[in-house]
């Protein structure tokens, strides 16, 4: 072969190969080394491909055509290798000299091609159909390849046409190869799964492009939660925690031992002194007397199993890391090139006798390189998220896991909200923080790697310029620590006005009916006026630190130039030099800052490490002292010498209890409150600490605590309790729960939503629906803790007969009962009486009361207490309307304190519309109803009932973010500031293209400069003007970013206060309606948004922009050709951005969404620990989390891969930037020269992280813009009435108190019946009114009415001679007092609550308090009236809080006094006081008294009986009681003869 170059040759030829004019290698060399490279690689991976299949195969799939062509392509290949071969053979009978390596490729490739058919075979097995490694190896083949092409195509061109068959088979092997390629592209689908990331092809893999469809079907259409693909199998939670588990045991154990350890060392060193003189035996028991005091003086909370948690992960996690650690490698490795190829470049250009072949090489390089770099760096970040967000997951997973096992002693040092924040905050810090780890390694690298660089350009005088950047290392530490203890000052000034934002929307009722709202607003504006402040000193904190980041390049560059044309005159600045170290300095700006971040974000992720390996190191519940038994064991429950405690440090709380229960009994538990009747309930279910003694049960249990727990959703939901529905039972538990009734009044019967923690519930339905779970569990054995506490006398009995008694439903089944209820005593089968955690006596009842023991004196002070035992009640279901319970005491359940706060009273049945009562077509009995319903399978279009839905769908938006949100928002910053603030960077970027311009001139020097003829006063000069020139870019900037901080702080001002003036004079319908996180949530979240995050986005995107249009600008002004390139990218930059911004917003906003339903649910089963654990239940809760916590998951992960798919577009259009910008340095060589050259390529290299920037915060715009869009939502809801308007009622009004009503009506919303429907009648002055009436009859409607809580919907109410709806708000409810039916207060001083406006003197107020019989304990509180009252009135007894409110209502002094009276919360003694108090105070005054206990009002002088919004009796308590109307029965019912018989 007549161009086959011997192999000797090879050496000096190659040594010029860049000097010869044609780019060309030896043709030996390119049918050697470049036809082995691509198939060494194949067969070297081959087996462990085909292992690999072998191993993973899954079940074979269809033959597909693309799995066809690409089989024949191959197959064309291998009879194209056989002719080659057949060739050869044939000319070397001819000819002698045939060289080997003729004969051994073509057999070579035979024997490849073969392999290949087999990989493409195998690959049926797989999910995925197109293999990593065959993909390379065309690329590779492809690419190898090109060098012969060339070759054979100049040979040709010159004639020589000896090779004529070779070549020809040469390209259309080549052919083949290259249609291959763009087969293996596509991706095949597989029919067993629907997510296409997992059937990718390798090119699509790396590129994202399989994520294509997601993007475009976001575009078209906001994405749905169905839209989004589930996660890979092995990155769910279940996968991820069974192995994080399996690794964590053992983790957990060598950390208890060494906890252990250290404790032992601890005691030995403590008790070190006293031990010296024992002798052996002694000191080693004295060790473990010493170790017990250790443990009681750490107690749990200082010393806990540590440095576990990191180990376990990285175990779980070890080969993502590794992958990615590779990746990241080759990213910055290749990241040093770049520079590299730059100074090549623009030596190029200085040197006219180059060849221009090798330019285009540069080129070429300069974009493969930057190409690799990209998909390396992409593919790290994905594996890099997918590893943070696989860290989260498993975290939160083994949080929700360790919460359902976690022991009381252990999770009484976390509140809900702690273990909530643990489970949100440190868990999202873990995943931050995996993320960035490699960020540690990789920056002292790049540190490493730029210093050798930049040495061997400019020598030492770079350490000048190095040493600036570290210098300001401290200085930006300084100034990040100081801004971080303003955010923390900060942080406590929005908890603090969180708190009171949170008090003000739970006690908004009584800030409306005291008309308060302006003293609460103050309070929030001072708080807000200090965290503005502070806002402000960060936002200046802020501008100094990016102005610092901002001037360190600037800086750097001016120095070190300076310092290298100082330091010796024959140091000339070249533009290689120059240009070069720019490139170089500017990737050394990236790791020195982030250097200090990412330590920073590892030391605050070691606490959240901390908190972490402490919850999770816990110990849990120990169930041993609890014997499970199914067979041969006579009794249900029995208690051996059984004592427990809540916590191992206290004595027990249940001493030495020896009790027998058999099956198929009633056991009553008595005794007084705190006599440890809850405790032995909690024993009994595995809650409590064991002491010693034991607990044996025979079969299933079935729970109703004293503290109902109901779950968020369908009452169904709650009763069914995961279990299947079976509708006979369903409906027999209804009515035996005396349900029925209650679901009639509820719009969309058992389907009515209940809202968080039961708010729209009273607290007797929360008890009765707790009572038809258990029943409905079907379990062996009942614990019932007090379930009749909450319900009326005469519900109480209904059920006791229908379920516990000897009749009930519940007959044959084991039942344990606490009861308070004395008058069901003597129809159980044994009693037993507790006092202070031991038994006293057990037995009958009837044996009980015989041995007059301490049984019968309980009894005897009951009966003297309440009067008649069955007087307690007025009407069927009164308890619908007092919400509070009886309050457990606070003995009884220790770990529930916090969780008793008062719920706001928020009936719902007034609320909800009457169709089943008003309309009489309608009044099949609900059960029929239900029947039916059932039966069509409750078709999914059913239009829900009105009002149904108690709590609106918190709106999504969909969509564009309007322009209007963001004028408002621009507004708010001021017209001025904004152009002011544009200028200034404007000027900035001005400066920045003059001082690169400058630079280049600069370097231009050095042609017409030699070092030894360089004038001084042109070198000062040019370093003069440059370090201006930088100057001024500083200034501008620190001026524009301290201006930013002014106007976006007075924005965050101007919208806070819009939302609070609007939100307190929003009508009550609307706080109804919208759960208060709903509203805290704009204060909190999205107020801190426009604080803290928006101005940082607005201003990094100015700055993006002006940098890119800057860079572009001075890229045109060197060739003006390059705009006909800029157009097109341009267009498809902006559409991939369109594209990408729908997308990645809306997958957001599903992030949102999805994540809040994991933490409610979580905050939910911890508040439902023990009736979670008591029905074994723990797994279906388990599962329902980690469905939750899975959809949360595959949003954040659609989210990531969103970003990527973008960044990868994005880079590549940097990349073809730079491409084409030295492709065009390269074509018009002629007219530019080197410093040009490495000008417009050195801003052109930075332009693709800019890019990448821009959209980033144009997303990051969009997504916090939102939050403006929220606020304004809530800026613009409907106000009530003005507080004051011009008609002012006349002074000293209302002096008489005469209210007369007019035909009244009302209703609660637009949607709804009618409450009241004509309500007329006259109040004379000083009348004293009781109203009465079942549930819904319109009582409370009344009052709200009277104060226009609700306005009239026709007719009206007329307070002496004024119309109460012509006057303001303000100006009617100042005048009227009222004593709520939940005492409500707030955090503050005593005196604030009883005078928030300092309106009255310390005398009238001890006056009031005096009255309120409070004085005495006032006087003795140490602070007096400055006593601080916690959140709601936490530590004040309820009773206290009642007598603060009648104080409050004292201090009024008005003529018309309403009162909702409130009879669950305050003992008898109490009520006593009240009544007299008001009956002497108020006897001038016109009251209205809504009552609840018929003997409360029988002293009125009128009463007034309301049904169905409808008055039906209205006279004296005398003149009712004689006629039989409907008021006598309620009386008969309460066991009231006469107007006397009630007297206390």
């Amino acid at each position: 072969m007549s161009i086959f170059n011997n192999l000797s040759v090879l050496v000096p030829q190659n040594s010029s190969f860049l000097d010869s004019p044609e780019a060309d290698l030896p043709l030996c060399f390119e049918q050697t080394v470049l036809v082995w490279i691509p198939l060494g690689f194949l067969w070297f991976l081959a087996p462990w491909q085909l292992l690999h299949v072998y191993r993973s195969k899954i079940k074979r799939s269809p033959i597909t055509k693309l799995y066809l062509a690409k089989q024949v392509l191959v197959g064309f290949l291998l009879i194209l290798a056989a002719v080659e071969l057949a060739l050869v053979l044939t000319e070397d009978s001819g000819q002698a000299t045939v060289p080997a390596i003729r004969y051994t490729n073509p057999s070579l490739y035979l024997g490849t091609w073969l392999l290949v058919l087999l990989i493409q075979h195998s690959r049926r097995w797989c999910m995925q159909k197109d293999s990593w490694f065959l993909s390379l190896f065309w690329i590779l083949s492809i690419l190898c390849g090109i060098f012969q092409l060339q070759t054979l195509i100049r040979t040709l061109l010159k004639g020589s046409s000896s090779n004529l068959a070779y070549s020809c088979l040469f390209f259309i092997c080549y052919a083949l190869q290259i249609l291959i390629l763009i087969l293996s592209a596509f991706s095949e689908k597989d029919a067993s799964s629907t997510n296409p990331s997992f059937t990718a092809s390798f090119l699509s893999s790396i590129t994202f492009s399989w994520y294509d469809s997601i993007i475009m079907k976001g575009y078209k259409q906001p994405l749905t939660l169905e839209d989004v693909w589930d996660v890979d199998e092995e990155i769910k939670t279940k996968a991820l925690v069974s192995t994080f588990e399996k690794h964590m045991v053992g983790e957990l154990q060598k950390a208890r031992k060494a906890l252990q350890g250290r404790q032992r060392r601890k005691a030995w060193r403590a008790s070190g002194d006293g031990l010296r003189g024992l002798n052996k035996n002694q000191s080693q028991s004295q060790d473990i007397i010493v170790l017990e005091e250790v443990k009681k003086k750490s107690g749990t909370t200082e010393d806990f199993p540590k440095s576990w948690l990191v180990k376990t992960l990285f175990k779980t996690f070890y080969i993502m890391l590794l992958k990615s650690f590779l990746l990241k490698l080759v990213h910055d490795l290749l990241m040093f090139l770049s520079p590299q190829l730059l100074k090549l470049l623009i030596s190029f250009t200085n040197d006219r006798d180059a060849h221009v072949w090798t330019a285009y090489l540069y080129s070429v390089l300069f974009f493969v390189v930057a190409l690799i770099q990209s998909l390396c760096l992409q593919c790290y970040f994905q594996m890099c998220f997918r590893l943070g967000v696989s860290v989260r997951t498993t975290v939160m997973a083994s949080i929700y896991r360790k919460a359902l096992t976690l022991s009381n002693q252990a999770r009484k040092q976390y509140t809900i909200g702690e273990t909530v924040n643990l489970m949100s905050v440190d868990a999202q810090k873990l995943m931050d923080v995996t993320s960035y780890f490699h960020l540690l390694w990789s920056d002292v690298l790049q540190i490493t790697l730029s210093i050798y660089f930049l040495w061997a350009e400019l020598g030492p005088s770079i350490l000048a310029g190095v040493g600036v950047m570290v210098l300001l290392i401290p200085v930006n530490a300084i100034l990040a620590a100081k801004s971080r203890a303003i955010q923390v000052k900060n942080m406590k000034n929005k908890d603090k006005r969180l708190k009171i934002m949170n008090e003000i929307l739970s006690g908004i009722k009584i800030l409306k009916y005291f008309a308060w709202e302006p003293s609460f607003k103050n309070q929030v504006h001072e708080l807000r006026k200090k965290e503005l402040k502070n806002l402000l000193a960060f936002g200046q904190m802020q501008s100094v630190i990016v102005f610092l980041l901002y001037l360190t390049p600037v800086l750097v560059s001016v120095i070190t130039f300076s310092v290298y044309a100082l330091v010796d005159s024959n140091n000339v600045l070249d533009a290689e030099k120059a240009f070069t170290s720019i490139t170089l300095f500017n990737i050394l700006r990236f790791p020195l800052s982030m250097l200090p971040m990412v330590i920073s974000s590892i030391l605050q992720a070691s606490v959240s490490r901390d908190r972490l390996e402490q919850y999770l190191g816990g110990d849990d519940l120990d169930p041993s002292a609890i014997c499970r038994l199914d067979c041969n064991f006579d009794k249900a429950v029995q208690f051996s010498e059984a004592s427990f405690t809540w916590d191992q440090d206290s004595e027990a709380t249940i001493r030495d209890v020896n009790l027998d229960i058999m099956p198929g009994q009633l056991v009553a538990v008595v005794g007084t409150v705190g006599s440890g009747k809850s405790s032995l309930m909690s024993a009994m279910l595995g809650e409590m600490e064991n002491v010693h003694g034991h607990i044996t049960i025979k079969g299933t249990i079935a729970y109703v605590p004293q503290q109902s727990w109901i779950q968020n959703g369908t009452i169904r939901d709650n009763i069914l309790f995961g279990s299947e529905l079976d509708e006979k039972r369903y409906q027999q538990i209804l009515e035996a729960c005396a349900l029925l009734q209650d679901l009639e009044v509820l719009p969309g019967g058992d389907l009515a939503e209940i809202g968080e923690k039961g708010i729209n519930l009273s607290g007797g339905q929360k008890q009765r629906i707790s009572l038809a779970r258990a029943i409905y569990q079907n379990s062996d054995i009942y614990v019932l803790d007090d379930p009749l506490s909450a319900v009326d006398a005469h519900v109480g009995k209904h059920i006791f007969n229908k379920i516990l008694g000897p009749k009930g439903l519940l007959k044959g089944k084991t039942r344990l009962l606490v009861t308070h209820s004395i008058h069901f005593l003597p129809q159980v089968d044994e009693i037993v009486v507790l006092g202070n955690g031991t038994i006293l006596e057990k037995g009958s009842y009837s044996t009980l009361l015989a041995k007059k023991g301490s049984f019968a004196k309980i009894l005897k002070t009951f009966t003297k207490q309440t009067g008649p035992v069955e007087e307690a009640t007025v009407n069927e279901d009164t308890e619908e309307e007092d919400d509070c319970g009886l309050m457990p005491s606070v003995e009884e359940i220790p770990e529930d304190v916090a969780s008793l706060t008062m719920k706001r009273e928020n009936s719902l049945h007034q609320i909800l519309s009457r169709n089943s009562r008003s309309n009489s077509r309608h009044r099949k009995s609900l059960r029929n109803s239900l029947k039916t319903r059932n039966v069509n399978t409750l078709k999914e279009e059913e239009e829900p009932v009105k009002g149904q839905k108690l709590i609106k769908k918190e709106f999504i938006q969909t969509g564009k973010v309007k322009f209007s949100i963001y004028l408002k928002y621009l507004q708010a910053v001021g017209w001025f500031s904004i152009f002011f603030i544009i200028f200034a960077y404007v000027i900035n970027s001005v400066a920045y293209i003059g001082s690169n311009l400058w630079l280049s001139a600069w370097t231009n020097d050095s042609k017409t400069f030699n070092g030894t003829n360089y004038p001084a006063s042109q070198r000062d000069l040019r370093i003069g003007v440059y370090g201006a020139l930088g100057l001024v870019q500083g200034a501008f900037v620190i001026i524009a970013n301290l201006w930013n901080a002014y106007g976006s702080t007075h924005a965050s001002n101007i919208l806070h206060r819009q939302l609070l003036t609007n939100i307190l004079q929003a009508p009550m319908s609307f706080f109804d309606t919208t759960p208060t996180g709903r509203i805290v949530n704009r204060f909190s979240g999205d107020i801190s948004t426009v604080d803290d995050t928006l101005p940082l986005s607005l201003r990094s995107w100015i700055l993006c922009f002006l940098g890119i249009i800057s860079t572009l600008v001075m890229i045109c002004t060197a060739t003006p050709i390059f705009i006909v390139v800029i157009i097109p990218l341009g267009l498809i930059y902006a559409s991939v951005q369109i594209f990408y911004v729908a997308t990645s917003r809306q997958l957001k906003r599903l992030d949102s969404v999805t994540r809040s339903p994991i933490y409610s649910h979580f905050s939910e089963t911890m508040s439902g620990l023990s009736v979670i654990r008591a029905f074994e239940h723990q797994q279906r809760f388990l599962k329902h989390n980690e469905v939750g916590i899975d959809t949360n998951q595959k949003c954040v992960f659609s989210w990531i891969t969103s970003n990527r798919w973008l960044a990868v577009r994005l880079e590549l259009i940097g990349n073809l930037i730079v491409f084409f910008s030295s492709l065009m340095m390269v074509i018009y060589r002629d007219t530019l020269s080197g410093d040009t050259v490495g000008f417009v390529l050195s801003n052109a290299l930075n332009i693709t992280q800019t890019l990448n920037w821009l959209v980033r915060m144009t997303s990051e715009i969009e997504t916090n813009i939102v939050a403006v869009e929220r606020i304004n939502e809530y800026i613009k809801v409907e106000n009530e009435a003005p507080w004051v308007t011009d008609k002012r009622p006349p002074p000293g009004w209302p002096s008489k108190g005469e209210i007369r009503f007019n035909n009244y009506q009302v209703r609660y919303r637009p949607e709804l019946d009618l409450v009241l429907r004509g309500i007329t009648c006259d109040i004379r002055s000083m009348e004293k009114i009781g109203v009465v009436g079942r549930t819904g009859a319109g009582k409370s409607s009344l009052t709200n009415g009277l104060f226009r809580i609700l306005e009239a919907a026709g007719g009206q109410i007329i307070i002496d001679g004024v119309d109460i709806a012509s006057i303001g708000l303000h100006d009617l409810r100042e005048k009227l007092t009222i004593i709520p039916q939940d005492p409500i207060l707030f955090s503050g001083s005593l005196r604030m609550n009883l005078d928030p406006f300092n309106n009255h003197s310390d005398e009238e107020i001890w006056k009031a308090l005096e009255l309120a019989h409070l004085k005495s304990f006032v006087s003795g509180l140490q602070l007096g009236l400055s006593h601080e009252v916690t959140e709601a009135g936490d530590n004040l007894s309820i009773g206290q809080r009642q007598l603060l409110c009648l104080a409050r209502a004292l201090l009024r002094k008005s003529k018309i006094l309403v009162m909702d009276e409130a009879t669950a919360a305050v003992d008898l003694e109490t009520d006593h006081l009240i009544q007299t108090t008001i009956q002497k105070e108020f006897s001038h005054c016109t009251t209205i008294t809504i009552a609840h206990r018929l003997h409360t009002i029988m002293d009125s002088d009128k009463i007034m009986v309301l049904d169905n919004g409808k008055i039906v009796e209205y006279g004296s308590p005398q003149d009712l009681l004689r006629s039989s109307g409907p008021f006598y029965l309620m009386a008969k019912e309460a066991g009231i003869e006469s107007v006397n018989s009630t007297s206390f």
